[in-house]
């Protein structure tokens, strides 16, 4: 198991779920419409105590498995695409620190207790950075000097911590890559009013300024080469990627069941009984692909292959969730079609599924790589 026991029952968990879910799906048109951020359900997540749920018990949490953080996810997902999303990269920062913490007595215990303590919401720049990093580190008494804009940060705006990394060069050597955590309220942390897009729009994933930024030494969590695959990246790839294809198949999920309430209200056609079952197909796909997917999470361990076989199911259950909100679009008719409609924004939504790492031409690549015996590093 990727989380300590829990201190609260499955039951419990669910039905604060099915709780938020029905909260928010009511303002879910409104966030998208304005592109304005879902504070108010981060209010939520925060009152029903989801924030630090995920935390190990000996840490101050509640010990939430993964398998039903990851159906959190999925049901929030159904209700509102942005508030899934955004959460989701707040539970694989909290998720992959757990996992540390418990598989090599990492020192994230402090990250922890503070999380669940203080109710800290985390903010990830790393689908941005990934491997190559971005913005620089200049070395300065006691520390660096941090310049950077990290884009693609979902939740900012309600954001405590930044979790995030930036690229020193040194002279004598390779480029490294330096990860640490700042504060938002540290000076020299602007969040720029960037988020404009068609999808996700309640997300915030605004870009996120650093200039001038004071790191001290003993605040840098992690060193790594830049443009390699280093083993942090595969835990972070077992773990962080099907909490995020949650949020994804919670949009697909509620586009199918929006299409098939629309349907059942035309006449059973053989081609709209053919339409639904094709839809039926691309989202049992996309639900096998994640199942597998949480499957590997919680049982295998963290390295090439599992990396592989989790962004193989990112390819496959992306690829699905797109497929089936589409599906939902022509069997629901044309009355989907318009602004405001549970589908229409869920087809927009889920075209996010395309933009994570590792994105499918990457993913091809590395397994092909690895069927063929080649070094996945290039």
């Amino acid at each position: 198991m990727l989380i300590a026991a829990q201190s609260k029952t499955p039951d419990h968990w669910y039905a604060i779920a099915e709780r938020i879910a029905d909260r928010i799906a009511a303002s879910a048109e409104d966030h998208d419409r304005h592109g304005r951020f879902v504070a108010e359900n981060y209010t939520l997540l925060r009152e029903a105590g989801l924030i630090g749920a995920a935390v190990p018990v000996d840490l101050g949490g509640d010990g939430l498995d993964y398998p039903k953080l990851c159906g959190i996810v999925r049901r929030i997902g159904a209700a509102c695409g942005s508030t899934a999303l955004a959460f989701s990269m707040h539970c694989h920062q909290v998720a992959v620190a757990a996992w540390r913490w418990q598989h090599m007595q990492a020192p994230t215990d402090a990250l922890l207790r503070r999380v669940a303590a203080e109710n800290l919401v985390l903010v990830s720049s790393g689908g941005s950075d990934w491997l190559h990093g971005s913005g620089t580190a200049t070395p300065v008494e006691g520390g660096y000097r941090i310049n950077a804009r990290k884009i693609f940060s979902s939740g900012c705006p309600a954001g405590d911590l930044l979790m995030t990394s930036a690229v020193l060069d040194d002279p004598a050597g390779e480029p490294t890559v330096l990860h640490f955590a700042l504060p938002f309220a540290a000076e020299g942390v602007t969040i720029l009013d960037t988020w404009d897009t068609m999808g996700m729009r309640g997300t915030g994933s605004h870009d996120v300024e650093l200039k001038d930024v004071f790191l001290a030494e003993a605040a840098v969590s992690g060193r790594r080469p830049q443009g390699k695959w280093h083993p942090l990246f595969h835990i972070i790839s077992m773990i962080a990627f099907p909490l995020i294809y949650s949020a994804y198949l919670g949009v697909a999920e509620g586009a199918r069941d929006a299409a098939l309430a629309a349907a059942q209200r035309k006449p059973a056609s053989p081609a709209l009984i053919a339409l639904a079952g094709e839809m039926q197909n691309a989202f049992w796909t996309a639900e096998t692909a994640l199942a597998a997917m949480i499957a590997t999470a919680g049982s295998a361990s963290p390295g090439p292959e599992t990396t592989s076989a989790v962004m193989t199911g990112r390819t496959v259950a992306g690829r699905a969730a797109i497929r089936t909100a589409e599906l939902a679009l022509e069997l629901a008719g044309g009355g989907a079609f318009y602004r405001g409609t549970t589908i229409e924004r869920a087809f927009r939504d889920v075209q996010g599924a395309r933009f994570h790492p590792l994105q499918e031409p990457a993913q091809r690549e590395l397994s092909g790589r690895l069927a063929l015996g080649l070094d996945i590093d290039g």
